[in-house]
């Protein structure tokens, strides 16, 4: 009998109306003295602060401001800029003649605001010409390391989210040793932090075919996060041995003449340990039966029809 497929949770939905403050609260009362400096902070760099008001879910207070463009940075953990998209935005702004999506800024160290949430937008601007860019200037600088949360602008691909996890990661590592489980809503899944550390070493890694088997495997560590960082980085050299031997098995596939964009996919697939197990899974344990069976793998044995009932998809990137 067919198992039973599982029905996704729907999110329950808030009483209408039953969260946060009414539009006249929003404005009201008078802001904290953090705030106020921020305000004065901003005139004093040639900034103007438009408004100051609390957000209206969480009643947080934040600025709306006018910031001169040359002090507006990316963070220095965001992900790669697309040439291509800024082109777009840039056409998309220059011909409508206004720019209406604020960029989030927060204060840095260095007199300068770091973006965590508008780098394509700040960069077209930038493009244009432009000699200042609204913001929505949040106090508390923090707020920047929440980066994956904050980016909706172009939609992640794994790549992009596991090379900002890892930067961020390395970025927190020197100014914070807390362990790496207290990091679980900044870098989101464990496994993104092992697969930036992939991506730094080969920009063309295939993360995507591992993924579902780190997501299944791969865990927060309770060590410090220098620490954790140490355990990563022999994490990611066992996958980079890992994806080195399943290219092998790819490239012997294809000199029997199979010809497949899923060959990939296929081998990894033939090697997870996983695959017929709900069970938790273990790192080390999972990816050196992988390795071993990556070893072992006979392309000989790999008949047509196996792959082609296989029906692997692609993989994100």
């Amino acid at each position: 009998m067919p198992a039973a497929k599982r029905s996704k949770k729907k999110r329950a939905a808030a009483e209408a109306a039953s969260r946060g403050l009414d539009a006249r609260r929003v404005a009201g009362g008078a802001p904290p003295a953090a705030v106020e400096e921020l305000t004065r902070h901003i005139e004093e760099d040639g900034g103007s602060v438009l408004a100051t008001y609390r957000d209206p879910l969480g009643g947080h207070w934040q600025l709306l401001a006018a910031l001169p463009i040359n002090r507006v940075e990316p963070t220095p953990f965001q992900r790669d800029l697309s040439e291509a998209h800024v082109g777009r935005v840039a056409n998309a702004i220059d011909k409508l003649g206004r720019y209406l999506d604020p960029v989030i800024a927060v204060p840095a160290d260095d007199g300068k605001y770091w973006s965590p949430n508008g780098f394509h937008r700040l960069a077209a601007m930038k493009e244009l010409g432009a000699k200042s860019i609204i913001a929505l200037v949040i106090p508390e600088p923090e707020v920047a390391h929440h980066i994956l949360l904050l980016n909706t602008e172009k939609a992640h691909n794994l790549r992009e989210r596991a090379l900002e996890v890892i930067r961020l990661a390395e970025a927190l590592a020197v100014i914070d040793d807390r362990p790496e489980a207290e990091f679980e809503v900044e870098f989101e899944e464990a496994a993104l932090v092992t697969l930036g550390l992939c991506y730094q070493q080969n920009g063309r890694f295939s993360g995507s075919s591992y993924h579902p088997v780190l997501r299944r495997c791969d865990r927060f560590l309770r060590r410090s996060l220098p620490d954790a960082l140490m355990e990563r980085r022999l994490r990611a050299d066992k996958l980079l041995e890992l994806n080195e031997l399943v290219n092998e098995a790819v490239a012997a596939l294809k000199a029997r003449g199979m010809q497949s964009p899923y060959l990939k996919a296929f081998v990894v697939a033939r090697i997870n340990p996983l695959r017929f197990t709900r069970k938790a899974a273990d790192f080390d344990e999972t990816i050196d039966k992988m390795l071993g069976s990556a070893r072992r793998f006979d392309a000989g044995k790999i008949r047509s029809d196996q792959l082609a009932r296989s029906g692997a998809p692609p993989g994100e990137e």
